[in-house]
């Protein structure tokens, strides 16, 4: 057989065996993030902007920075059943840290996994504990005044997970 006829047949075999889920366009295919919405503690049911707000692990010197929003979205790990996250007032800024003043929250959950299809695999989804979902110790200078669960199941990113009052 010819080298180029074979290589032809091979490559048309290959193509005709796609399937419409070979590519991965499913918009919820992704393990979701936790979305977190603020809100006026003096005021309970009026959302609250953050300003100048850092999130991240407090192993890791990277952190994501959020201002002017009053909805935010963080990850959780998925090869654990607790994520610690410093919310850091003052602290989107990544070259002045004096005025930074971190809450630190854990996250407590059960994860699982998902089959979306074949070409986008397995996403993990989180189930936030029925008893102790979040650990917030505050201190004397905490920010955050208040924590509550909305929806302890976070399988998209489509509804709010947590409302924190500051």
């Amino acid at each position: 057989m010819n080298y180029k006829l074979f290589l032809f047949i091979l490559l048309t075999l290959s193509f005709s065996s796609c399937e419409k889920d070979d590519i991965c366009v499913d918009g919820n295919s992704d393990t979701p993030f936790m979305v977190i919405e603020f809100y006026d503690a003096d005021n309970p049911n009026v959302l609250k902007n953050v300003t100048n707000l850092g999130v991240g692990e407090p192993t890791f010197d990277a952190r994501f920075s959020f201002t002017a929003v009053s909805k935010i979205e963080v990850p959780l790990r998925t090869n654990a059943t607790t994520t610690t996250l410093n919310f850091i007032e003052n602290g989107g800024d990544l070259i002045d840290f004096t005025d930074d003043n971190p809450d630190a929250i854990t996250f407590n959950y059960a994860t699982s996994e998902i089959y979306i299809s074949r070409a986008c695999g397995y996403k993990a989804i989180f189930q936030l504990n029925a008893t102790d979902p979040v650990v917030f110790i505050p201190d004397t200078d905490s920010w955050i005044q208040n924590i509550v669960v909305t929806q302890p199941n976070i399988e998209n990113e489509n509804e709010v997970h947590v409302k924190i009052y500051f």
